[in-house]
């Protein structure tokens, strides 16, 4: 037995020594874990690494059919959300190359009105897939482009009359005939009507709707360029008389015609600050100056005053060819101005309830 003992001494030991290490190391462990511990604590909250989000974007497929066939010409497809319909036209005429964008009339129904190019595509969708209906507009050409032409070629023709060209009259007559003041007078009053078109469509309207059919302006030339060659003829003849009340009537009449001229300026003016000024819709309103009260009393004065000017010009000429084009610009004048005041009605009733739309207390 006390051999067992001695024998087993050793063995206790290697006990006693294998039970101190495993001590001295579970007391290093704590002490890294409170270090590791003490460095987290000083160090903050530990951040969890970010989390990817995979957004998932819809796109559109958008099918293109022919009005009249209902064929499928194409499909424009991966459409963002954020397309607008300019956007789809551009895919469009990358896929058929003969038709670019402003002569492609897009339609959500086959008798439904065209569709703004500035329409967000999105607001179309009731699924994955748009159908449109697509019409050939014809050949197009910018508003700007429409006016210039329009406006510039009477501007030219009444100055080709008044000149007297040897192939329009006979020379023998216009060196013999002395040429009245009115005739001077109202080739000046001409070229300043038409020159204050042009300034205007180049320096005071925006044009909103892009684009218009060639044929329209072809219309417009047409109209405008005839009338002018048939007034010119008349007032620039050698046999020209002047009007039945001599100096008065000129004068009265050159008067009113450069106030109307002043107050169509004025008026256009006023209408383009409103429309691009930011602020929030409402009507115009009249300002300080004078030409602009009319405001006050119809909602559509550019008219007013652009009737006024063509009225004051056949007083002033005493001419029935422009006493018939005076005639018909009221005409025209009136059914852009009745027009207008319904879109102005719907928009600003309280404001335009009590207005007349051209003719102050009339009309």
């Amino acid at each position: 037995m006390h051999r067992r003992q001695k024998l087993s001494a050793p063995g206790h030991k290697s006990n006693l020594a294998a039970h101190g290490g495993a001590l001295s190391m579970s007391r290093n462990d704590t002490r890294s874990f409170f270090n590791l511990s003490q460095l987290v604590l000083s160090a903050g909250h530990l951040k969890s690494p970010p989390v990817l989000k995979h957004s998932k974007v819809t796109y559109f497929e958008v099918e293109i059919l022919d009005m009249q066939s209902k064929k499928q010409i194409c499909i424009v497809d991966k459409v963002p959300p954020s397309s607008t319909l300019l956007d789809v036209k551009h895919k469009f005429h990358k896929a058929c190359p003969q038709w670019y964008p402003s002569r492609v009339g897009l339609q959500l129904e086959r008798n439904g009105p065209y569709l703004k190019d500035s329409i967000n595509i999105q607001s179309l969708a009731v699924s994955s897939i748009i159908t449109l209906y697509f019409t050939d507009l014809g050949q197009q050409v910018s508003w700007t482009t429409f006016f210039l032409t329009e406006y510039t070629g009477p501007l030219l023709i009444y100055l080709l009359f008044y000149i007297r060209l040897s192939t329009i009259y006979d020379q023998v007559e216009s060196t013999k005939n002395f040429r009245h003041p009115v005739v001077h007078l109202a080739c000046f009053c001409h070229c300043l009507h038409y020159i204050r078109h042009l300034l205007e469509t180049l320096f005071v309207h925006k044009f909103s709707g892009g684009h218009t059919p060639l044929k329209n302006m072809i219309k417009g030339c047409a109209f405008y360029w005839g009338f002018t060659s048939w007034i010119a003829y008349y007032i620039n003849h050698p046999r020209y008389t002047p009007p039945s009340f001599g100096h008065r009537q000129v004068s009265f009449a050159a008067l009113a015609f450069l106030m109307c001229e002043a107050g169509n300026h004025f008026i256009n003016v006023a209408l383009a600050r409103q429309n691009h000024s930011g602020s929030k819709a409402c009507f115009p309103s009249p300002t300080y100056n004078p030409f602009t009260w009319l405001f006050l009393l119809v909602s559509c004065p550019n008219y007013t005053y652009e009737i006024g000017s063509w009225i004051s010009f056949t007083v002033m000429t005493q001419t029935l060819p422009v006493a018939i084009f005076a005639f018909l610009m009221v005409i025209q004048m009136s059914l852009w101005a009745q027009k207008k005041h319904k879109l102005y009605l719907k928009r600003f009733y309280p404001e335009v309830q009590r207005k007349a739309a051209m003719i102050p207390l009339i009309f």
